[in-house]
C-alpha cells in the first residue's frame, strides 16, 4: 500500500491497523457510516478517514463507537485505546528522514524502520540498504539515472547512510538479510567500489544483531525468485508485522496477517535453501579474492 494522503493528513500503519479493527467492528454490528457518525455528531466523512487511518482517533470517539457497536468489553476497547495512543505519538515523531526531501516517497517506511525491533530482508539485486556502503550507494543511484543533479545524488547518499544509526546504540534494529549470489559479483561502481562493499559486509557480519546469508547458484529455483521484500517486525501491541515489495515504479505495503504470514514462510524457506552464515562469509571472501 503506498503512502495515502487525505488534505494534510497521512496515513500510518498503526492508524490503518486501528480503523481496520473498527471498519470489522462496524461491519459485524451491522451499522452504515452515516449511524456511527450520527453517534459522534459528525459526518459520513470523519468515519471514512477513521477507518482508512488518514486521521488521528480521539479516546472519546473509541469508547462512542465501541458502544453503539455493542463490543465496550474493556479488553476490546482497552486494546483500540492503547492502538489509538500510539498512533497518535507516532503521527508526532520528527524523525531524520525529514530533512531530505529526496526521500519523500519513503519517509514512511523510514519512520517505521525507525521505531522497528527486526527486519528481515530478501534482496536479488542489490546490497540492502542498511548494509550499503557509501560508495556502493551512490553508485547506485548514478546508474539509476534517477536523479542527475549532484546535489540530489550526494543528499540521497548522506540519508542512506543515516538509516544506518539504528545498527548502532543501545537497541540495535536487528537484521537478518539474504542475498542472492549474484548480488556480491555484480560490479556495481567498479571492482575498487565492490570490494570496499564485501569487505563492509564481512564487518556487519561480525556484529551480533547482523546475520548475513546468501543463496548460491547452485539453491536452484526458490519460491523468492519472483521479487524482493522486507518484513518489518515491531515491539509494540497490536502493530503486526509489515511487508514492503519494492516495484520499479512505487513501492507495494502489504498489511494482514496472511500477507505477513506467507512472506515469512517464503523468507524461513529461503533460508533453508542458503548457506549458513559461517559458509556465507566464507563465499563473500572468496569473491572478494576475485574482484
Amino acid at each position: 500500500m503506498n503512502r495515502s494522503e487525505q488534505g494534510n493528513r497521512a496515513s500510518t500503519v498503526l492508524g490503518r491497523r486501528l480503523g481496520g479493527q473498527l471498519l470489522l467492528l462496524r461491519d459485524a454490528a451491522g451499522k452504515t457510516q452515516q449511524e456511527a457518525a450520527q453517534v459522534l455528531s459528525a459526518t459520513a466523512t470523519k468515519i471514512v478517514k477513521m477507518e482508512r487511518g488518514w486521521v488521528p482517533v480521539r479516546d472519546p470517539d473509541i469508547r462512542a463507537l465501541c458502544a453503539f457497536y455493542g463490543q465496550d468489553g474493556p479488553e476490546v476497547v482497552g486494546a483500540l485505546l492503547s492502538l489509538a495512543r500510539l498512533d497518535r505519538e507516532r503521527r508526532k515523531a520528527k524523525g531524520w528522514w525529514n530533512q531530505y526531501p529526496v526521500l519523500r516517497s519513503q519517509a514512511e517506511y523510514f519512520a517505521l524502520e525507525d521505531i522497528a525491533t527486526s527486519i528481515r530482508t530478501w534482496q536479488l539485486t542489490t546490497v540492502p540498504g542498511l548494509l550499503q556502503t557509501p560508495d556502493y550507494a551512490r553508485a547506485l543511484v548514478v546508474g539509476n539515472g534517477a536523479w542527475r543533479n549532484l546535489t540530489e545524488i550526494e543528499s540521497f547518499v548522506e540519508a542512506r547512510m543515516a538509516r544506518q544509526a539504528r545498527l548502532g546504540g543501545d537497541t540495535p534494529l536487528h537484521v537478518w538479510a539474504v542475498v542472492q549470489e549474484n548480488v556480491l559479483r555484480q560490479l556495481v561502481g567498479g571492482r575498487a567500489v565492490m570490494r570496499g562493499q564485501l569487505e563492509h559486509l564481512l564487518d556487519m557480519a561480525r556484529l551480533p544483531h547482523v546475520e548475513i546469508q546468501v543463496l548460491p547458484y547452485s539453491a536452484g529455483a526458490h519460491p523468492g525468485m519472483t521479487s524482493a521484500f522486507s518484513v518489518v517486525s515491531f515491539a509494540e501491541a497490536g502493530a503486526l508485522d509489515v511487508v514492503r515489495a519494492d516495484t520499479v515504479s512505487t513501492s507495494l505495503w502489504l498489511e494482514s496477517e496472511t500477507d505477513a504470514a506467507q512472506h515469512l514462510a517464503i523468507f524461513d524457506r529461503i533460508t533453508h535453501l542458503g548457506l549458513a552464515q559461517s559458509n556465507s562469509t566464507r563465499l563473500i571472501e572468496s569473491i572478494l579474492k576475485e574482484t
